[in-house]
C-alpha cells in the first residue's frame, strides 16, 4: 500500500504541477487504533511554482482528493507556515506523524524546529478539550455506542495530560500516550481490552457503554473545563522571519525555471 501511496502522490504533483515537501498518514492508522477497514488518511504540504506567490488574485490553498479507501488532502506551504505560527494542532499532528510517505529533508528539519517554536500549549489544549468534549457528547451517551468513538475521546484526553504534565507537544500514537499518563490500572486494563477489540471490529460496530470509561471520561472534561479558565495564555506569536524564509527557500528550490530562465 505504501508503494501505491506514493505512486499516487507523484501523479498529483504532476497533475497539479506543484512539489510535494512531506507526505504522512494521519488518522486512526497515525494513532494506532486502525479498524479492518480504515480509510487511508494521507494529508500533504506542498509547494506552488513562483508564480502562484505573485498575483494578486486568491488562488486554490487547498488539494482534496478522495481515491476508493485514499483520502488526500494537502496544504500549501504559505497557508501551512501562516496556521502553524499559530499553533495549528492539525499541522502539528501531520509533522509528528509515525508514517511518513514522503518528506524534503531539509524542509522537514526546519519546519520541525519552526513547529516546536510555534508551540502554544493553551491552543493546543483547547482543540484537544472541545475534540473530547464533542464527541463525548455526541457519540458515547446512549446505552449502545461506536467502539472507535472511545479513542477519539481518551486520545485527545491523554494529549491534554501530556501537555498539562510534561509542557511538551503531545506525541501522536495512542499506546505511547496511555503509557506516558497517570491512570488507575482499573482504567488502563479497560482501555487495552477496548483497544484488542477496535483493531478486530469494523468501524461501524457497535458495543454497550463502558461505565468506567464514562466516569473517568466525565470526570477529566469536569477537570479540563475548570483549568483551561485559568491557564494562562501566550498572545505573541513567533517571530515570521523563519517562516518567511523557509517559503522562500522551498519556491526557490523546487522552481527551477527561476534559476534556469528561458
Amino acid at each position: 500500500m505504501q508503494d501505491l501511496i506514493r505512486q499516487k502522490l507523484k501523479n498529483i504533483e504532476k497533475n497539479h504541477n506543484i512539489k510535494i515537501l512531506y507526505a504522512c498518514e494521519s488518522g486512526s492508522r497515525a494513532w494506532g487504533f486502525e479498524s479492518p477497514d480504515s480509510d487511508y488518511d494521507i494529508r500533504f504540504i506542498y509547494v506552488e511554482k513562483l508564480d502562484y506567490y505573485l498575483s494578486i488574485e486568491q488562488k486554490r490553498d487547498t488539494i482534496e482528493i478522495i481515491d476508493g479507501e485514499l483520502d488526500f488532502v494537502g496544504w500549501e506551504l504559505k497557508k501551512a507556515l501562516f496556521l502553524l505560527r499559530k499553533s495549528n494542532p492539525s499541522l502539528i499532528e501531520w509533522l509528528n506523524s509515525p508514517r511518513v510517505y514522503l518528506k524534503d529533508e531539509e524542509f522537514y528539519k526546519k519546519i520541525k524546529k519552526l513547529m516546536e517554536k510555534s508551540f502554544n500549549p493553551k491552543s493546543l489544549m483547547y482543540h484537544y478539550f472541545h475534540m473530547a468534549k464533542s464527541n463525548y457528547r455526541e457519540y458515547l451517551k446512549g446505552d449502545l455506542v461506536k467502539v472507535k468513538k472511545y479513542f477519539y475521546v481518551l486520545r485527545p484526553i491523554f494529549a491534554l495530560n501530556w501537555i498539562q504534565d510534561k509542557k511538551r507537544i503531545p506525541p501522536i500514537e495512542f499506546e505511547i500516550l496511555l503509557n506516558g499518563v497517570h491512570i488507575s490500572d482499573k482504567v488502563k486494563l479497560e482501555i487495552l481490552k477496548l483497544l484488542k477489540e477496535k483493531k478486530n471490529t469494523k468501524e461501524l460496530d457497535l458495543r454497550p457503554k463502558i461505565k468506567i470509561l464514562n466516569e473517568f471520561i466525565e470526570k477529566n472534561i469536569d477537570y479540563y473545563e475548570k483549568f483551561l479558565k485559568e491557564f494562562d495564555f501566550r498572545t505573541n506569536l513567533p517571530e515570521v522571519y523563519g517562516y518567511n524564509f523557509l517559503l522562500r527557500r522551498m519556491i526557490f528550490k523546487y522552481d527551477t525555471e527561476i534559476c534556469n530562465p528561458k
